[in-house]
């Protein structure tokens, strides 16, 4: 246990952090699951739309360094090759 003051602050300040970034860690697989369930339901229009809002917040959870870029880039990947498989 942090017995110093500025160790005692640091260990609020990292749980805090924790918090924050488990909760938008969570909210980015949330809309990744919201696309996946657009694209099993078949409709492309809400696949797109539910597409779109995801990568806003997958950039910028990225931006923020939750996420690697690659995995960023891999997740938009795959989502986006599904989407415009649909199509075809």
């Amino acid at each position: 246990m942090a017995n110093s003051p500025q160790a005692r602050k640091r260990a609020r300040q990292a749980e805090k952090r924790r918090q924050h970034n488990a909760a938008m860690r969570s909210m980015v697989r949330t809309y990744l699951k919201k696309v996946n369930a657009a694209i099993a339901s078949g409709d492309q229009g809400a696949a797109q739309e539910a597409y779109t809002q995801a990568v806003s917040v997958l950039d910028k959870a990225t931006r923020k360094g939750k996420f690697h870029p690659n995995k960023a880039a891999r997740h938009k990947s795959r989502l986006n090759t599904k989407i415009k498989a649909m199509a075809a």
